[in-house]
C-alpha cells in the first residue's frame, strides 16, 4: 500500500490558500484517477483510495488542522503496514521556496513546518519522502524565508491572478506525485529539483 499525504486545514474559510497546497495537490491526483473522497469513521481525515499508475493507493487530507496532522498519518501508517521510508510521501506548502517551485526529498527535518513536525513526532522518525510545493510571496523572487511573519500571508485565498500559476504548480506536483509511485525516488529528485 502506497500512502499520499495533503497536509492543509479543513473548511471552506481555507480552500485555495497557500497553506493548502498539499490538499490540493492529493485532491489534483484523486480527480484524475476518478477517486471519491469519503470521511474516516474513527480517525480524523477523509482519504480516497483506488489503484494510480497501477499501485494501490490511498489518499490521505488529515482534517485535524495543520499542525495535529500527525494524529491522523500516525494510525494510517501503523495499521496499513506502510513502509515509512519507501511507501509514505508527504506533500505540502513551503512558504520559503518560491511560488511554483517544487522541490522533493526522500528524508530531512520539517524545516520549522509544523504540519510535517507533528508527522515526524508521532512517527517518532523523519526518514520519509516529502515534496513541498513553494508559496512564498511573488516580491521575493527568489528561495529563502522572508523576514516577516506570513501566518496572514498563507492563510488568505489566492489572488485570481495567480491562480493559474498555483494550478501549474498544482498539476506538476500531482505528477511528482504519480511517478512517485513507481519510479526511483533519486531520478524523481533530480528531474524535480531542477529549477526551470
Amino acid at each position: 500500500m502506497k500512502l499520499i499525504v495533503g497536509l492543509g486545514n479543513p473548511g471552506r474559510k481555507y480552500q485555495n490558500t497557500p497553506h493548502n497546497a498539499g490538499y490540493q495537490a492529493v485532491e489534483e491526483v484523486a480527480f484524475r484517477a476518478g477517486l471519491k473522497w469519503r470521511q474516516a469513521r474513527k480517525i480524523d481525515t477523509d482519504f480516497a483510495e483506488g489503484l494510480i499508475a497501477g499501485a494501490d493507493c490511498l489518499l490521505l487530507k488529515p482534517t485535524t488542522f495543520m499542525n495535529l496532522s500527525g494524529e491522523a498519518v500516525a494510525p494510517l501508517v501503523r495499521g496499513e503496514n506502510v513502509r515509512i521510508e519507501t511507501d509514505l510521501l508527504v506533500i505540502l506548502d513551503d512558504v520559503a521556496l518560491a511560488l511554483g517551485r517544487l522541490r522533493l526529498r526522500a528524508s530531512g527535518s520539517s524545516g520549522g513546518h509544523r504540519g510535517l513536525e507533528s508527522i515526524i513526532q508521532h512517527l517518532g522518525c523523519r526518514e520519509f519522502p516529502r515534496l513541498r510545493c513553494g508559496v512564498g510571496p511573488e516580491e521575493t523572487g527568489t528561495d529563502g524565508v522572508p523576514g516577516e511573519d506570513l501566518t496572514g500571508y498563507v492563510l488568505a485565498k489566492w489572488p485570481r491572478s495567480l491562480r493559474d500559476k498555483v494550478q501549474g504548480m498544482t498539476d506538476r506536483a500531482a505528477d511528482i506525485a504519480e511517478r512517485w509511485l513507481v519510479e526511483p525516488i533519486g531520478d524523481l529528485m533530480t528531474a524535480c529539483n531542477r529549477k526551470e
